[in-house]
Parts: structure tokens; sequence; C-alpha cells
């Protein structure tokens, strides 16, 4: 069946609608037709089957047939995430919520090479939330990440300052950074439990400056090393969203 979106602030399983762009997509692309059921989800647990009722107005309206709940995942990792040059950052939004991220938080590097200023960020910010509703429709993710707007290393410290992690993480090809295997069975051996929240910090083309690490060393981050192998930015981001899925939501 067919999946959409509807946002928490519109959620009523008592007068069901699709209105806007999910309407449009319904009506226009999908083709759907009345008595057609379908499934709407709000992005925080809540999915509702439902048949089409009427689709002669602006919106299409519907009937409730099945609630459900989901719970939301064992663990919680949030990405931080370099911005990358060209289209990657959209792959690395949509898997990022294929893979199971709660939160996703592009980072203005001093490597970044896109120029983003506050009216861009804010343009990035929406298209990229949207990737992530169109991802969380196509693989059955009813709890919906939420993308921040771009914003720097320090500013992006300052507010993650106020959030509790078991494990800060940030990615390094610096001498010194430990294998993120070794870091989870530290932790382990330490706390006999896994983690539960994980920050996961991506850098951009020719990794974080020594100076950001320093910074991110600082708020708590252990470097790990992906290997010998220097992987693509988009190509590093899913190895550790892969790794920390296996190991907290699983």
């Amino acid at each position: 069946m067919h999946r959409f979106y509807v946002s928490p602030e519109s959620w009523d399983a008592r007068v069901l609608a699709l209105t806007g762009s999910e309407a449009h997509h319904a009506r226009d692309v999908l083709r759907v037709r009345r008595r057609q059921k379908v499934v709407l989800f709000n992005g925080q647990g809540r999915e509702i089957t439902a048949e089409i009722v009427d689709l002669s107005s602006d919106e299409i309206t519907l009937r409730k047939l099945h609630e459900a709940e989901t719970p939301p995942l064992q663990g919680r990792i949030v990405l931080g995430q370099a911005i990358p040059k060209g289209k990657n950052m959209d792959l690395i939004v949509q898997k990022a919520v294929e893979i199971g991220a709660a939160e996703i938080a592009p980072i203005i590097s001093d490597r970044t090479i896109v120029q983003v200023d506050s009216e861009s960020a804010a343009q990035k910010q929406t298209k990229w939330q949207q990737i992530a509703i169109e991802a969380a429709k196509q693989c059955g993710q009813n709890w919906l990440p939420r993308v921040h707007t771009p914003r720097k290393l320090g500013d992006f410290f300052s507010v993650a300052s106020e959030q509790a992690f078991d494990l800060r993480l940030i990615g390094s090809l610096q001498p010194g950074a430990q294998h993120l295997k070794k870091i989870l069975a530290e932790y382990s051996n330490e706390h006999r439990d896994r983690p539960r929240t994980v920050l996961m910090l991506i850098g951009p083309e020719g990794d974080f400056t020594p100076a950001e690490l320093a910074l991110a060393r600082r708020h708590g981050c252990q470097p790990i090393t992906l290997g010998p192998i220097i992987l693509r930015v988009e190509t590093a981001a899913i190895y550790c969203l892969s790794i920390l899925s296996y190991e907290l939501l699983i």
C-alpha cells in the first residue's frame, strides 16, 4: 500500500485528510482511486490504514480502518555530517533514515566546499527534511528523523552539549584514532551494557581540520578510524551508521 505523511500538527485520527503536496502526489502521480486502501503516518510512531472516500476537492478524505503505534527504536543515533559536495548529502540523508538515525545535523566545516549562508541553509534544511520524509514513506519508517538547519561545528556543539550521549564519536584520518569495534567493546565491558545513545560525526572531503578535531575532542568525542582504506564521505556515513545500527538497534 502507498504511504503518506501527515505532520503531527495536522494529525487527527477522527478526521483523516491528505492536503497539499501529499494530496497532489496521491491524486496526480499515483492516481489513487476511491475505496483504495493507503497508510498514513505522522513521523512520531502513529500509523493508520485508511480507505479513500472522496477525491473531488483539493483535499483527499479518508475513512479509518485500523490504527497502530510503532514503538521507537531501542537506541538513538544522531549523525553530525559535514556537508559534502554535489548531491551526496541527499543520499546520506536518505540512507540515514533507512538505517535508523534519529537526527541528522548537517555541519558547515572549514573544508565544506558548498557555500551556505543563512538563506540557503534554511532552503537546504527544508529540502533535506523532505528527502527524509520520502525515505520514511518508502522504507516503512514511522519515526521521522529531524534534519537540523546547517550550522558550524562550534554552533552545533553549543546545542549538542545539552544532550546526553553514551558515546560521542568522530571519524578521523589522524594518527591515534581507535577502531570503532574496540571502543564499543570497551564501553560494553565497562558498563555491562551496550550504548543507547551515540553521536557520530563524519567529516567532509579531506576530513575535519586538526582544529575541528581538537574542538570535538574537548566536547568528549573519541576519534575513530574506519580502517586502512580511505572511504568516500557518503560511504563513511553509511558504514558507521550500519555498524551502530547493528550494535544499538537490533
